[in-house]
C-alpha cells in the first residue's frame, strides 16, 4: 500500500521495499517506469542492463547488415555505385534528426560512418587512394570519412591518386584542394585539368600541426614538411628558426618518416604521424591561424546524385581580352548562382591564358544551373563539369 506524508507543506510518497522490488522486475520497455528504474538501480544492475542492450544492439547491426547483402547483390546485377554520396547524406541526416539524447550528433554520426564501412565490405570492398605513406593529413580525413573496414592506397603523390582512380585501380580518392589560411593546393588543382575524373563529395578537417623531432629544439638544422605546411606556419618557423632550413617534401607523413632517418632533422606533421615513424612532439600546434581547416574531395568516375544541398565544381578558360571573366561571371549573377570559391592556374598552352576554378552552390542537374552553364560556354574557350556532390557541413 501506498502512504502519503506531508512534511513542511510538501508531499512524500511513501512506497514499501515489497512495490520497489516489483517495479525493478518490470520489463526495460515500460516508458512510465524506464527513467525511474535507472535512476534506482545499483551499480551491478546498471551494467546488467548495459549488456542486455549491447545484445540488442549486435542483433539489431546484423539484422542491417544482412539487408545491407541484398543492397549488394542488387548494386552488382544494375551496376550501381557501391559508394553513393546522397544516401549518406541522407542516412547521416536521418540519424541526426532522430537523435533526442544525451549523446551530441558528433558521437552519433561517427558510430553511423563506421557501420557504414562495413557495409561497403559486405557489398564490395572499396579501394581508396591517399597521399602517402601512412599518417599524412589525407589519410586522417580519408579514415575519419570512411571508416576503418575499408582497404586505403598510400600512392606517391596528388597526380597518382588522379590516375590510379581514372584507371579503376582504386574506387576513390581524397585529395586536398583548399586550405583556410594557405589557399588552393596547387597539385590537385593542376591534376583536375588533365584528368577525367569526376569529384563526388568533399571532407572539411580541422588540422592542427606539430613540430616532430628525436632531437632538443636547438639541435635541428632541418625542417621537412609540405610547401602548403610551412605557408600555414610561416610566423612560427620565422619566430623559433634562425639557421635551420625548411625542406619541401611531397606529404607531412614522408616529412615525418624522412626525420625520423636523420639525428638533427624535424617535421611538420600530425601525432598520427609522430606514433608511426617514432618522433617525438617536440612543440603542438604551431599553425599560425587556430581556426586551420582544410578541404579534401572525394574522387571517383562518376559524381553524386542530387540532396537539395549541393556544390558543383567546374573549370573554364576564357580568351586573353577585357572583360572575359567578367562576362563569365556576370552570367552567374543573372541565374542567380552562389560562387563559394574561385581559384585561377596558368594553362601552361599560352601565355596569360588561364584555367579558372569555381565551386557554386547547386546542382548541375538543376534547371538555373543548366541554363547558365550553356550561356557561360559561350563566353569561354572551354567549360568542363567536374562534378555535382553534397556540400559539406560537419568538421570531421
Amino acid at each position: 500500500m501506498l502512504n502519503i506524508v506531508v512534511f513542511r507543506k510538501v508531499a512524500i510518497l511513501v512506497v514499501p521495499g515489497s512495490v520497489l522490488a516489483a517495479l525493478r522486475q518490470l520489463p526495460a520497455g515500460q516508458p512510465f517506469f524506464a527513467g525511474w528504474r535507472i535512476r534506482n538501480m545499483s551499480l551491478d544492475e546498471l551494467r546488467n542492463r548495459i549488456d542486455e542492450i549491447d545484445r540488442q544492439l549486435v542483433k539489431l547491426l546484423n539484422e542491417r547488415a544482412r539487408v545491407v547483402v541484398e543492397i549488394g547483390k542488387l548494386k552488382n546485377k544494375t551496376g550501381g555505385q557501391i559508394y553513393a554520396p546522397h544516401r549518406e547524406k541522407e542516412v547521416l541526416d536521418k540519424v541526426i534528426k532522430a537523435n533526442q539524447g544525451p549523446l551530441p550528433d558528433k558521437t552519433l554520426v561517427a558510430v553511423w560512418r563506421e557501420m557504414m564501412s562495413g557495409s561497403f565490405v559486405l557489398e564490395r570492398p572499396l579501394r581508396i587512394g591517399y597521399l602517402g605513406p601512412g599518417g599524412s593529413f589525407s589519410h586522417t580525413a580519408a579514415m575519419l570519412k570512411f571508416g576503418q573496414s575499408v582497404e586505403y592506397e598510400p600512392l606517391a603523390d596528388i597526380r597518382s591518386i588522379f590516375g590510379e582512380v581514372d584507371k579503376g585501380h582504386c574506387d576513390l580518392g581524397i585529395v586536398p584542394i583548399e586550405n583556410s589560411t594557405g589557399g588552393g593546393v596547387i597539385e590537385t588543382l593542376d591534376a583536375l585539368i588533365d584528368s577525367d575524373v569526376k569529384i563526388c563529395s568533399e571532407v572539411l578537417m580541422t588540422i592542427h600541426h606539430s613540430l616532430l623531432a628525436n632531437c632538443a629544439l636547438e639541435q635541428i638544422d632541418k625542417v621537412y614538411s609540405k610547401p602548403e605546411v610551412f605557408a600555414q606556419c610561416r610566423n612560427w618557423l620565422s619566430a623559433t628558426f634562425k639557421e635551420a632550413k625548411t625542406i619541401a617534401v611531397a606529404s607531412t607523413a614522408k616529412a615525418a618518416q624522412m626525420a625520423a632517418d636523420e639525428a638533427r632533422a624535424a617535421a611538420i606533421g600530425s601525432r598520427v604521424a609522430a606514433d608511426l615513424y617514432g618522433l617525438k612532439v617536440a612543440c603542438e600546434n604551431i599553425e599560425d591561424v587556430a581556426n586551420n581547416i582544410t578541404r579534401f574531395l572525394v574522387i571517383a568516375r562518376e559524381d553524386a546524385k542530387p540532396t537539395g544541398e549541393d556544390k558543383t565544381a567546374i573549370l573554364f578558360s576564357t580568351a586573353h581580352k577585357a572583360g572575359a571573366l567578367a562576362d563569365v561571371l556576370d552570367v552567374f549573377k543573372k541565374y542567380q548562382i552562389n560562387l563559394s570559391n574561385i581559384e585561377s592556374r596558368p594553362s601552361k598552352k599560352r601565355q596569360w591564358e588561364y584555367y579558372f576554378f569555381v565551386d557554386f552552390l547547386g546542382h548541375r542537374t538543376e534547371e538555373r544551373v543548366q541554363k547558365g552553364l550553356e550561356e557561360s560556354r559561350k563566353h569561354c574557350l572551354q567549360l568542363s563539369v567536374l562534378g555535382s556532390f553534397p556540400r559539406a557541413t560537419e568538421l570531421l
